[in-house]
């Protein structure tokens, strides 16, 4: 693989976010997995959600959490096809596609090599240990995302394009936790 062919991937990300806050606004996402445990949750407990003609969102919530913001939350949990819950879902499709397009791409190349003289590491690693650590530090960046009532990707890129001082804070933040995590997480591997 290529040295800069990273390059490709910021220059598609930087397009993309362009084009949202160009055509509908900044991306954000990790509000939509609150909306996503809201939905769960409104279907279980009916009453949690209630529509109110005296807020402009026209819901309100028993709910503190649904109901901050004048109850903006508790309007997506009850009208959840819109841009930001469409994007979300769109996420996990993309991303499947591009594991399904490189997959074949993988095989194509290891077909034209000699006979199985090169095993991915993917196959020998199995599927758990391959990407469940990706999975648990994911998920532990979006709960921590959540609970500090922030969005990692609506913070740091989405932010960054407007020019946000805290946009730029927490993405040095993250870059000076990330990197050092990477070489150790190298090294560790290699021995």
């Amino acid at each position: 693989m290529k040295e800069n062919s990273w390059i490709k991937g910021a220059l598609v990300l930087g397009f993309s976010f362009f084009i949202a806050i160009m055509l509908v606004k900044p991306i954000g996402v990790s509000t939509q997995f609150s909306v996503l445990s809201g939905i769960i949750h409104s279907s279980i407990d009916k009453a949690v959600i209630v529509e109110d003609s005296s807020r402009e969102s026209g819901y309100s919530s028993t709910n503190a959490y649904y109901d901050k913001s004048e109850g903006k939350l508790a309007k997506s949990i009850k009208e959840p096809l819109n841009y930001d819950f469409v994007f979300v879902l769109a996420i996990p499709v993309g991303g499947f596609l591009g594991y399904m397009l490189l997959k074949k791409k993988k095989e194509e190349a290891s077909s034209e090599t000699a006979e199985g003289a090169s095993c991915s590491v993917e196959n020998k690693r199995g599927f758990i240990k391959n990407y469940g650590p990706s999975f648990a530090g994911g998920f532990l960046l979006l709960f921590g995302a959540r609970m500090a009532d922030g969005c990692t990707s609506g913070h740091m890129m989405s932010g960054m394009m407007q020019g946000s001082v805290s946009g730029y804070v927490f993405a040095a933040a993250v870059f000076a936790t990330a990197i050092p995590t990477a070489l150790l997480v190298k090294k560790m591997k290699k021995a």
